[in-house]
């Protein structure tokens, strides 16, 4: 985010909400906060969060190069992004019912080393059909990362120290979504597009080492058998929801809005008028660092005015983002993704509290399925964006992430009326669900 950073409430797991069983052997003492197993976890998540979203959008930053490389338009350089998250998507759930049997430990770590060491793979790539396999398998094994973090911490850490602990594995995943672009960037700028993707491969399997020495074992982990049969049942009742079907659409069309914008300015900047290096575009995208404090005030407006009232004004500062993008003068196009950036994040972090609150109230993987539809998003999303990109340049870029946006507001606007699934303590906000 989750891509890129998300928010830290929903979990994949609904079993992670549950009380450890006491007659457990494994089970152990919540981590709280100021004890050295909660500062190693922290270290660990916080590397893990890192790894992810580097080597998951270092790719984005190198689309013009490998563009180049290959003698292909910005839409089809663009899937070397899409089949990544694709993968991802479609991981998640699956490697989510499987960590309750293989264990959360293992799974984040098989998923990190076999993540990093296809990075270094797809450095190597001898054409780019085998590029996009190696990060679609990539896009796979982070899947079981992004599916399993957040159970691990409701597990293991206290309730009263959980919010800061995934707040740290949050703030891994924005500085890694901002890192991968910049880091790539530079490297690219000083050898070429396969460094970089080395680079980062390289700096996900150090991060994978700090997360293995750090994590500490799960002392509230209980393995269950896999149940194919009850997974599919709760996800299935996510999709009898038509509050949550609506949530998953926010979630859909905002990511396709927002990996569309960050596909495709880089092809812009490189170009008339602008005509800035590699590495001067790469800096623009620290403008990423506006998700983290807008998600995070988006959460304390949403629960002090209740998320349907905050949603829509998300998507109307989103909308405004993008008409700045317009203008041919630089500092405005950087204003206006700073502001894209932030309204993005701001509304995906009330759209994901609300579906992982809703699914939690229906007994369904809300979040996990939130999740599959957001990464779907941004693979479908962004691979249409290039088609736009191709036929009408910038404009027509804008005109279709712009839609995108105002369908999701339209949405919105439909969610105000939404009639709660619970009245209980699980929600937050009165008169929500």
């Amino acid at each position: 985010m989750s891509a890129e950073p998300s928010d830290p409430r929903p979990a994949t797991d609904v079993r992670a909400t549950v009380a450890p069983r006491r007659g457990d052997a494994t089970i152990g003492e919540a981590h709280r906060r100021g004890s050295t197993g909660f500062r190693r976890i922290t270290l660990a998540l916080f590397a893990a969060g890192l790894a992810t979203f580097t080597l998951l959008y270092c790719a984005q930053a190198l689309l013009p190069a490998i563009s180049g490389t290959y003698r292909l338009d910005p839409a089809r350089a663009s899937l070397a992004v899409s089949v990544a998250t694709g993968g991802l998507a479609i991981s998640i759930i699956p490697l989510s019912a499987l960590s309750n049997t293989v264990g959360r430990i293992r799974m984040m770590t098989v998923s990190l080393l076999v993540a990093g060491v296809l990075g270094l793979a797809a450095a190597f790539a001898p054409s780019f059909g085998m590029l996009l396999v190696f990060r679609a398998l990539q896009g796979i094994a982070l899947g079981g990362l992004q599916a399993v973090a957040m159970t691990y911490l409701a597990e293991e850490v206290h309730p009263s120290s959980l919010g800061a602990a995934t707040g740290l594995y949050v703030a891994g995943n924005g500085i890694g979504g901002m890192a991968g672009r910049l880091v790539a960037s530079l490297v690219a700028d000083v050898a070429d597009w396969r460094w970089a993707l080395a680079v980062i491969g390289v700096l996900g399997l150090c991060c994978t080492l700090i997360f293995r020495l750090a994590i500490p074992a799960s002392r509230r982990f209980t393995p269950e058998p896999l149940r194919a049969r009850h997974l599919a049942a709760t996800v299935g009742r996510a999709f009898t929801d038509t509050g949550l079907i609506r949530l998953y659409a926010v979630g859909f069309l905002l990511m396709g809005c927002f990996v569309t914008v960050y596909n495709f300015l880089g092809f812009r900047l490189l170009a008339a008028p602008f005509h800035l290096s590699a590495t001067v575009v790469g800096l623009i995208f620290v403008t990423y660092l506006a998700g983290s404090v807008s998600s995070a005030l988006a959460g304390r407006l949403a629960d002090r005015y209740g998320r349907p009232r905050v949603f829509w004004v998300t998507a109307v500062v989103t909308l405004a983002g993008l008409a700045l993008t317009l203008s041919t003068n630089l500092p405005l196009v950087v204003l206006g993704l700073v502001v894209v950036t932030g309204g993005f994040f701001a509304g995906h972090a009330v759209a994901s509290g609300w579906a992982g609150a809703r699914g939690r109230a229906r007994k369904a993987h809300g979040a996990a399925v939130y999740l599959l539809c957001y990464y779907l998003g941004s693979s479908v999303g962004g691979s249409v964006g290039g088609l736009a990109y191709g036929h009408g340049g910038w404009p027509a870029t804008i005109a279709y992430t712009g839609g995108l946006v105002a369908v999701a507001l339209l949405i919105g606007i439909t969610l105000r009326t939404l009639v709660p699934a619970k009245r209980h303590a699980l929600l937050s906000v009165p008169g929500e669900g």
